[in-house]
C-alpha cells in the first residue's frame, strides 16, 4: 500500500497523488463521522462537495463512501469494512487522507483527546472510546501544527502529549504532505 498524508485538503503535493495513482484514477472519498455530530449540516455538505470537486479537477474518478449511510447499520458496515480490509492488501491501494483521516493509521489515539472531544461518538450505542489506532504507521501524524486552523493550539498540546510520553509523532503544517510509496 502506498500513502499520501496531508495535513488539510490536498496540500500542496496533490500531483504526487495523482502519479502514485497511475494507471487507475479510481479514489474513494470518506468524509469524517465525527464530522456529523455536533457541526452544521449546510457547511459539511459544501465542504464534501468542495473536497470531491478538488480530487475531479485532478482527473479522479471520485465514489463517495458517506459513513453516515451505515450509522446503526452495523452488519452493513462490517460488510464494507472487509470489502476495504482487502483493497489496504494491495500493493497498489494508494491511502490519501487528511487531518483525522490521517491520524487513525496511527497506533495510539489516545495522543488526540487534547484535540478532538472523545466523548463526541457519531453512533448512539458507541459507548466506549476506541483508542487504538489502524496501525499501519508506528508513529502519529499530528496535522495542523502551527498552521492557521482552529485546532492548531489544541495540537501543540498533543506535541507536548507525545514527548511526555516517549511516543514517536512527526507534525505536518497545513499545506505539508508525506508520501510514502
Amino acid at each position: 500500500m502506498k500513502f499520501y498524508l496531508s495535513s488539510f485538503k490536498l496540500g500542496t503535493h496533490s500531483k504526487e497523488l495523482v502519479r502514485m495513482m497511475e494507471p487507475a484514477k479510481k479514489i474513494g472519498y470518506v468524509p469524517n463521522a465525527c464530522d456529523y455530530t455536533n457541526v452544521n449540516v449546510e457547511r459539511r455538505n459544501q465542504v464534501n462537495v468542495s473536497d470531491m470537486a478538488e480530487l475531479m479537477s485532478l482527473g479522479l474518478d471520485v465514489q463517495l463512501l458517506d459513513l453516515k449511510d451505515y450509522f446503526e447499520q452495523t452488519d452493513k458496515l462490517r460488510k464494507r469494512i472487509g470489502e476495504l480490509a482487502e483493497l489496504l492488501k494491495r500493493d497498489d491501494f494508494v491511502y490519501s487522507g487528511y487531518s483525522a483521516g490521517i491520524c487513525v493509521l496511527g497506533p495510539d489515539l489516545k495522543v488526540l483527546q487534547t484535540v478532538d472531544d472523545p466523548a463526541d461518538k457519531p453512533y448512539e450505542r458507541l459507548k466506549d472510546t476506541i483508542w487504538e489506532g489502524l496501525g499501519y504507521l508506528d508513529y502519529m501524524i499530528l496535522p495542523h501544527y502551527k498552521s492557521d486552523h482552529p485546532e492548531s493550539a489544541a495540537v501543540d498540546k498533543a506535541v507536548e502529549y507525545c514527548q511526555m510520553n516517549g511516543i514517536p509523532f512527526k507534525t505536518l503544517r497545513d499545506g505539508e504532505a508525506i508520501v510514502i510509496e
